[in-house]
């Protein structure tokens, strides 16, 4: 019996120590844009790391972009303290994080994932009423998977990185407008 009933993935996520030059390289390679790039830290009491509070701000840059059916997104991380991303790329190192996937039950879907042995390796409060976490699935995935709470917000980034790629006339490869992280 699976863990989740037919988990719908939404997102895959790469780590990247240059966000610009990776989204020039997918847009090369691929032919997909434009990216939506923002930068937000998120407050320290706002995150746990394997069960224990940040001490630091969970600061990096982020860039959306939409291809066919599946959002991708890219992350530069640029905190310090130990977190989720970091767990997996060091110095140098880049690749595949994770894939997300919205919980029809948070709460639920997160305890399933523990009870089944997977720890949680990051959990944060995105907004005031979202919780996040990555999910450290590498023993069976090869990466991990970050669990959202279904959020409004949320969604519409992913309609607006939608909207503005079946929309695109291929100028402006990054642009900005993620609303800020809160």
């Amino acid at each position: 019996m699976p863990l989740l009933d037919r988990a719908r993935i939404v997102q895959n996520c790469y780590i990247t120590h240059d966000i610009e030059a990776t989204a020039r390289r997918f847009h090369d390679l691929l032919g997909i844009g434009p990216f939506i790039m923002g930068r937000d830290p998120l407050p320290a009491e706002a995150v746990t790391h394997r069960s224990k509070p940040a001490t630091e701000p969970l600061d990096f840059s982020r860039a959306f972009v939409q291809s066919g059916d599946l959002n991708i997104e890219l992350i530069q991380p640029h905190s310090k303290e130990q977190n989720a991303f970091w767990d997996m790329f060091g110095a140098g190192e880049e690749g595949l994080h994770h894939v997300a996937i919205f919980a029809e039950n948070y709460i639920e879907e997160r305890d399933a994932f523990k009870a089944a042995g997977f720890e949680i390796a990051t959990e944060l409060m995105l907004l005031p009423d979202c919780t996040v976490s990555f999910i450290d699935t590498r023993s069976v995935l090869g990466h991990m998977v970050e669990l959202y709470e279904d959020h409004p917000l949320l969604r519409d980034v992913y309609q607006q990185t939608r909207d503005l790629a079946e929309n695109w006339d291929g100028k402006e490869l990054i642009v900005g407008g993620l609303p800020p992280v809160e």
